[in-house]
């Protein structure tokens, strides 16, 4: 089974952290459309039969801004030309301030009745000063509504918090997580404020502008995190993710397992597992138009492709298997699919890790501990390369 990711490029305003492809131009809605269904024609011809679909994906960008036409015609795309006979989760991602009001009423009603069967929605704060310093398009209030308004029409809701925004009280971190619980959140995901290349925050950073909260703010709040969801019903089972039983994200699940994804759009990644040990990836172009333009002159919008041999798919391996804190790194696996005995190869670094109270090692499994959670990329890259 696989997962299909489909990039909606479409923003009303850049947030000063984003670094993904976007585009605050809006450009016509149908062109996009025709590309999609272009581009889900290709990629349906080769992977219909090898790649069943077990979740579908709507991500962004802000999928939100689409019409419900045009929703309409992105999810038909997939039915058209994949088999989702077995399709388990639709997830759509969305931002408040699209869904108050009639016109928000109306596309949720939309996306209930195409099939969507889950919502993620950007709130990231419920706070107004924290909102405008990553220059959300929404306030505090439509934060509200609009996980109100979700949890009562799809029912099924996830809600992104960023914590470590400079200067930011430690209560209001422990009010946006209080509030998520409070509205019906069945799934949160919490992301530390990152400092990306080519970004507004980049550069505010850059010119001493804004000054980045420290390591041990970030652990605190990290930490307060897994013990106030884990206490409210959440399981913590992957670094950024907290999940009520049975809502887990089942498409991002594929990404953590190397599972076979497909991407469509502009910027969109793919990921095909051809073997145990060999793969490809491939990303398109991260240009609307030139992405439009090719797909409807019949040609491929493919950038760059590249194969993945078994030593790169083997940290990959790794590092994405650590983050599942609840199942852990499976050292069968990875021994069985890449020829990797983690614990012979890397038995003294496994021994300072496990010293140190980052990880516990049992006979065939590791996996991180809280603390270790909280510098998850820096435990990794002790175990890979």
């Amino acid at each position: 089974m696989a997962g299909l990711y489909v990039h909606v490029p479409f923003c009303s305003q850049r947030c000063v952290y984003c670094d993904f492809y976007f585009t605050t131009t809006r450009r016509d809605e149908g062109s996009y459309v025709r590309a999609i269904r272009a581009e889900a024609e290709r990629l349906g011809a080769e992977y219909r039969e090898r790649a069943p679909l077990a979740t579908l994906y709507l991500g962004g960008g802000t999928p939100s801004l689409l019409s419900p036409d045009a929703l309409a015609g992105v999810i038909d795309a997939a039915h058209d030309h994949f088999d989702t006979a077995g399709l388990a989760e639709v997830t759509v991602e969305a931002n408040p301030e699209d869904l108050s009001g009639d016109d928000g009423a109306a596309w949720l009603r939309a996306a209930r009745d195409l099939g969507v069967t889950r919502l993620s929605l950007g709130v990231q704060s419920f706070f107004d000063d924290d909102l405008a310093f990553m220059n959300r398009a929404h306030d505090a209030a439509q934060a509200q509504a609009g996980v109100e308004a979700a949890v009562a029409e799809i029912g099924d809701v996830s809600v992104d918090l960023i914590f470590g925004v400079p200067d930011q009280p430690f209560e209001h971190w422990g009010a946006n997580l209080q509030k998520a619980v409070r509205l019906g959140a069945t799934h949160v995901s919490t992301y530390s404020l990152t400092v990306e290349d080519r970004t507004p925050l980049r550069k505010l950073v850059d010119l001493g502008r804004v000054v980045p909260e420290g390591d041990e703010t970030l652990r605190e709040r990290y930490l307060f995190t897994h013990d106030y969801l884990g206490g409210h019903g959440f399981e913590h089972y992957e670094v950024s993710s907290f999940a009520r039983p049975g809502h887990r994200s089942r498409h991002n699940e594929s990404y953590w397992t190397h599972g076979t994804v497909i991407g469509l759009g502009p910027s969109a990644h793919s990921f095909w597992r051809e073997t145990r040990s060999r793969g490809w990836r491939w990303a398109d172009v991260a240009h609307l138009g030139r992405w439009q333009g090719l797909l409807l002159a019949g040609e491929s919008p493919v950038d760059w492709r590249e194969q993945i041999g078994p030593d790169e798919l083997a940290d990959e391996a790794v590092l994405l298997g650590l983050r599942r804190l609840e199942d852990g790194l499976d050292l069968d696996r990875i021994e069985r699919d890449y020829g990797v005995d983690l614990l012979t190869e890397r038995r003294a670094e496994l021994a300072a890790l496990e010293g140190a109270g980052l990880v516990e090692v049992g006979a065939r499994r590791v996996r991180l501990t809280i603390e270790g959670a909280a510098v998850a990329d820096a435990v990794a890259l002790r175990l890979v390369g």
